[in-house]
Order: C-alpha cells, then sequence, then structure tokens
C-alpha cells in the first residue's frame, strides 16, 4: 500500500513539474541573446552554434563554471535558433 502511495505522488509531482516548466519557461529577445553569445544580431546557424561551442566550454558546471550562466547561454541559443526557423 505505501508503494503504491509512494507511486501515486511522484506521478503527481512528476505531471506538476512538467505542466509549471511549460508555463514559467523563461524568455528572452533576440538582442540581448545576440549580445550574451558575442554575435551580430542576423548571424547564420553555423555562427550560433559555434559562439555557443565556445562559451559552453568555458562556463559549463561541470567544468567549474557556473549552472545559471549555462543556462542563460542555453536559452541565448534557443533563442536564435528559434527565429531563424520562424
Amino acid at each position: 500500500m505505501t508503494k503504491i502511495l509512494f507511486l501515486a505522488a511522484f506521478i503527481v509531482a512528476a505531471w506538476w513539474f512538467t505542466r509549471t516548466a511549460k508555463i514559467n519557461k523563461p524568455s528572452m529577445q533576440r538582442d540581448e541573446a545576440a549580445r550574451l553569445l558575442g554575435i551580430s544580431n542576423d548571424a547564420d546557424q553555423a555562427a550560433i552554434n559555434e559562439a555557443y561551442r565556445r562559451l559552453i566550454a568555458r562556463v559549463h558546471p561541470d567544468a567549474g563554471g557556473n549552472a545559471e550562466l549555462a543556462a542563460r547561454i542555453n536559452l541565448a541559443r534557443d533563442t536564435m535558433l528559434k527565429q531563424l526557423k520562424c
């Protein structure tokens, strides 16, 4: 019985987390993303990916960097790439 309750609580928690993660997803403007990556506002996909790789290698938590800054760099890359596809 305890295992069933634990499993049910886990499922509800996972559902809640995925739901709130979608609602509270941070956003960034394209010009801010370009500044953070150190590229021009009209950069192509290759330039975006190269700038991302260069920066993330320095700031990734596994390399002794900062998790918050790595998350912002990921968001900047995603913002730039998403707006290329539109």
